[in-house]
């Protein structure tokens, strides 16, 4: 892990544990250079990796502030209720006679790569699962998504869950608790196996939605790519 990684994480814990309570100003920068015996630039990196979460907000001449963590929460639940991305696209459904089925491209082991082992707090010596799968919705191509995930914190995860639902097996066997994600959204070209995949020509533009899933504790268990074909509904929920 980088050393901003590791300040981001210090002060996110610091801020949970409410060291930093709600309201209240985070030190400096250079107090926080001198705290925690590291660089202007990783103290901006970490401080800016804690604004995309959503934990602080920085006030113009003002200084930088702790949010709250119960109105991230909420934002979080709300997000979840709205876009269905946190329950997964089984239990968006779930309530219709829809079926949802997934066809499996790869699914395999190996080493993370840099970003991806930053990403879910992990070595580069450790292992992933690397899932590449199409969902299909009643027989119609939805996305193709891209994951990635520790297999030291989902074990046992087998080619069968694929085909279902990936979020089911993690709450219902493994008893995680799914908690929220941080998201980054783009238009994106198809690939050609990505054309063949969602059955389009080569001039649809996907949707894409990259991000890292975390569960209740923290803990990110998920980095993952999905690009969605058609006429997606996706809904972002903004918190200030």
């Amino acid at each position: 892990m980088s050393k901003y990684q590791d300040l981001a994480k210090s002060l996110r814990n610091a801020i949970e544990s409410g060291e930093y309570e709600t309201g209240s100003r985070l030190p400096t920068t250079p107090e926080l250079c001198s705290i925690y015996g590291v660089s202007n630039t990783t103290v901006k990196k970490a401080l800016d990796e804690l604004e995309d979460l959503g934990l602080i907000a920085r006030r113009r001449g003002s200084g930088i502030y702790v949010k709250s963590i119960a109105s991230l929460r909420k934002s979080h639940r709300d997000n979840v209720s709205t876009s269905g991305q946190m329950s997964g696209l089984t239990a968006e459904y779930a309530e219709t006679d829809t079926v949802i089925t997934s066809e499996v491209h790869e699914f395999c082991i190996e080493h993370p790569t840099p970003e991806v082992a930053d990403a879910l707090d992990l070595r580069v010596e450790e292992f992933v699962y690397r899932i590449c799968r199409t969902r299909l919705v009643d027989g119609k191509p939805k996305n193709v998504e891209y994951t990635y995930m520790p297999i030291n914190l989902v074990p046992g995860l087998l080619e069968e869950h694929l085909h279902g639902s990936i979020y089911r097996y993690l709450e219902e066997d493994l008893g995680f608790k799914i908690s929220s994600a941080h998201r980054v959204l783009r238009a994106v070209m198809p690939s050609d196996e990505e054309c063949a995949w969602l059955r389009i020509g080569p001039d649809q533009p996907l949707f894409e939605v990259h991000q890292v899933a975390y569960l209740d504790d923290g803990t990110p268990f998920e980095y993952s790519t999905t690009h969605h074909a058609g006429d997606y509904k996706f809904y972002v929920v903004s918190t200030h």
